[in-house]
């Protein structure tokens, strides 16, 4: 066994770390796009267990377009579990997809989400970077109705519009309104014509060190398009359970039963699980994206000072992490062939032991035997009274 001084503390990272991110909590904002009628914000408001109404600090932005008003509606609130801090910014965009004619109703949604990249961008310009409004859109749930038929034209070339922008994740609203084959059939639908329109969907990550979580992420992952229900009613079941659900003649839809519907999948993708996938792809890709577009068509290309050395620390940076990360891996990996071993030699050491004690008992039985022949001869030989 090696001694408490073979370690130098590389495996306190992730401690260290979850403090850090404990202590500055996180910016995490939900954009919800789809007609009106959909239950974007009954969904809203089940997801996070309250009415955002009583809490929110609301700001409502009205932009024209084409003689139509499309309102982007901003709530913010701040939500504590267990001593974390989430910044919450849910994003509505009521109006959209509500006219005859919707063709560019998109326009304002995608000048939105670009405006939030380039004030950040603005803000890390500053000398002063302390206290920056992190407002860009780090998942974006587009709510589908649910005909049972494929996409529309509309949600085709929205989609594709923020396929390319944001983490976007389809849902399928009302799922209580189609049966079971139905949904089925209208997920792989949808599936298809994502696929045929190369359309930019968010891959939540499958693979994990633990089988159980590569297992629950690969379930995550399988249920896109998440079929969802919304209800912020409590109900009972015919078994006697009060659940969040929606009651009919026939029984009861129920928000969390995964035979009813995904809801439980598409809220462990946004919270449990996922969340940190989602503020990091926006930060990597969608925005880096945005950054590198954006001093492009300001002229400044890789040549200028800079760029390049904003490159090069990202590089440096980028190198030192990916070490960090290999040396904490192999250390774990190392720590985790110890304790195989030692238990192999535990469990080697057991059955030695339980051997040398069937041998033992084995010899016990064996004189045990050896006297009872001895005392047979004597009690036949002794004198009869």
């Amino acid at each position: 066994m090696s001694s408490p001084n073979d370690f130098i503390g590389i495996a306190n990272l992730p401690n260290q770390r979850h403090k850090i991110v404990s202590r500055k909590g996180a910016h995490f904002t939900i954009m919800v796009v789809g007609e009106s009628g959909a239950g974007k914000t009954t969904f809203i408001n089940t997801l996070f267990a309250a009415l955002m109404r009583e809490y929110q600090n609301e700001d409502k932005r009205f932009q024209k377009q084409l003689e139509r008003t499309v309102e982007i509606e901003i709530i913010r609130a701040e939500i504590e579990e267990k001593g974390f801090n989430v910044q919450l910014t849910i994003i509505d965009t009521p109006g959209f997809g509500d006219y005859v004619n919707n063709s560019d109703c998109w326009v304002p949604i995608v000048e939105f989400i670009d405006e939030q990249h380039l004030n950040y961008m603005k803000q890390e310009r500053k000398a002063n970077r302390r206290n920056i409004d992190d407002m860009r859109v780090h998942a974006c749930l587009y709510f589908i109705q649910p005909t049972g038929h494929t996409l529309k034209p509309l949600d085709i070339e929205v989609m594709k519009q923020l396929g390319s922008r944001v983490n976007l994740i389809p849902v399928i609203a009302k799922a209580d309104t189609i049966t079971r084959a139905d949904l089925t059939a209208f997920k792989n639908r949808i599936l298809d014509c994502i696929k045929f329109h190369n359309i930019n969907v968010f891959c939540p990550p499958i693979e994990s060190d633990d089988e159980d979580t590569t297992r629950r992420n690969t379930a995550i992952a399988n249920a896109m398009p998440y079929a969802v229900i919304g209800s912020e009613q409590d109900v009972v079941t015919p078994d006697g359970r009060r659940v969040k659900g929606r009651q009919y003649l026939w029984g009861v839809a129920e928000v969390e039963n995964e035979e009813h519907c995904d809801f439980k999948k598409l809220r462990n993708l946004l919270i449990r699980t996922h969340m940190d996938s989602l503020i990091s792809t926006t930060e990597e890709v969608h925005y880096e994206d945005y950054r590198a577009n954006r001093l492009t068509k300001e002229g400044r290309t890789d040549d200028d000072p800079q760029v390049r050395a904003r490159k090069l620390f990202d590089a440096k940076m980028k190198e030192e992490e990916e070490a960090l990360r290999k040396r904490f891996t192999e250390q774990v990996r190392t720590e985790e062939s110890k304790f195989r071993k030692w238990e192999q030699e535990l469990i080697d050491e057991r059955d030695r032991l339980n051997k040398d004690l069937e041998a033992e008992h084995s010899a016990v039985q064996a004189l045990k035997a050896e006297i009872e022949a001895l005392k047979s001869p004597v009690q036949s030989r002794s004198p009869r009274k």
